[in-house]
C-alpha cells in the first residue's frame, strides 16, 4: 500500500517499481489523502479557465487513467487539499483542509483502509515529506500513526479487526546522488542538463543520501512510469523537465527506485534491493 497526498504523487513516486511489482503479481493499493483541487496547474497546455473551472473533476479523471495504466487499485482518504502557502510570513491554511485535520480522526480512516486492505508493506513520505508541503508532511504523520495503530486491538477498535503491515518505507525518489549521476551523465554526453539550477541550491547532505537503504531494480518500467505520469495532464508538461533526460540513459545510469525502511516487523538485511525481502517468507505458500 502507497500513501500518497495528491493524484500524481503515485506517478511521480515510486511509479517504476509499483509496476514491477503489478507485473509480478502483487496487488498494489494506492491511498489518496486529497483531491489535489488546490494544486496548481503546471502545465501550459492546460492552463485553461474551463480546466480550473473544473479542477476537482479533472483530476479525479486524471487518477483513474493512471490507476489504469499502472495497475492499481486506488481510494481516497477523502480530505481536502491544503494547498502551498506562499508570502512572508506564509497565510493560515484553509479551513477544513487535509493539514489542519487531527492527525488522530485522518489516521482512524486510514486505519480502517490498512484493516481492510491488508497489506504487508506501506510506503509514505518522510518526516520532511520528501519536500515541505504541508499535505506531505501530513501524510507522513498520519501513515506513520496509523501503521503504528492497525495492529493494535486497542486502537480504533470501531475500524475492524486488526492488522500489522511488517515493513514500513519512506521514498526517497529525489536524492541528490541520483540527481548528480545523471546530470554528470547528461554533460559528459554533451546534453544540456535540467539539473543544473537544482544542484546549484541543493546543498550535499551525506547523513541523509545514507537514510537510503532499498533500491528497487525497476528500470524495465520507466516507461510505464512516464505514461502513468502524462495522465496527469494538469500537473505534468510533456515537453517540460520531467522527460529530460532520455530513456536509456537513466536506465543504464539509476535504473532502481530508492526507499529507507523505518519499521520492520521481520529480519532485515540491509542493504536490500526489494520491499518484500523478509517479508515473502512469511506468507503462505
Amino acid at each position: 500500500m502507497h500513501v500518497h497526498a495528491h493524484p500524481d504523487d503515485e506517478s511521480s513516486k515510486g511509479a517504476a517499481s509499483t509496476a514491477k511489482y503489478v507485473a509480478e503479481g502483487v496487488d498494489v493499493h494506492v491511498v489518496t489523502c486529497t483531491g489535489g483541487e488546490r494544486g496548481s496547474i503546471l502545465n501550459p497546455n492546460m492552463d485553461r479557465p474551463d480546466v480550473l473551472a473544473n479542477i476537482s473533476d479533472i483530476r479525479r479523471e486524471e487518477m483513474n487513467r493512471a490507476r489504469e495504466i499502472l495497475g492499481v487499485t486506488q481510494e481516497w482518504l477523502g480530505y481536502v487539499d491544503s494547498g502551498w502557502p506562499e508570502g512572508d510570513p506564509k497565510p493560515p491554511l484553509p479551513d477544513g483542509c487535509f493539514a489542519t485535520v487531527p492527525v488522530e480522526v485522518a489516521a482512524e480512516r486510514l486505519v480502517r483502509i490498512i484493516r481492510e486492505v491488508r497489506p504487508h508493506v506501506l510506503t509514505t513520505y518522510d518526516e520532511n515529506g520528501g519536500y515541505p508541503h504541508p499535505d506531505h508532511i501530513m501524510c507522513h504523520r498520519v501513515s506513520v500513526a496509523a501503521y503504528e495503530a492497525a495492529g493494535d486491538p486497542e486502537a480504533y477498535p470501531d475500524a475492524g479487526e486488526p492488522w500489522q503491515p511488517l515493513k514500513l518505507y519512506y521514498h526517497h525518489g529525489f536524492n541528490r546522488p541520483r540527481t548528480e549521476a545523471l546530470h554528470n551523465e547528461m554533460l559528459r554526453r554533451g546534453l544540456e542538463s535540467p539539473y543544473v539550477e537544482r544542484l546549484e541550491k541543493w546543498k550535499p547532505d551525506p547523513e541523509h543520501d545514507k537514510r537510503i537503504t532499498t533500491r528497487v531494480p525497476c528500470g524495465d518500467y520507466f516507461d510505464v512510469r512516464d505514461r502513468a505520469l502524462i495522465a496527469h495532464a494538469t500537473q505534468i508538461d510533456p515537453d517540460g523537465q520531467w522527460f529530460a533526460v532520455p530513456m536509456g540513459l537513466q536506465q543504464q545510469v539509476w535504473p532502481t527506485e530508492d526507499y529507507e525502511l523505518v519499521r520492520s516487523k521481520v529480519p532485515a538485511v540491509l542493504p536490500e534491493d526489494d520491499l518484500f525481502a523478509g517479508v515473502r517468507e512469511t506468507m503462505d505458500p
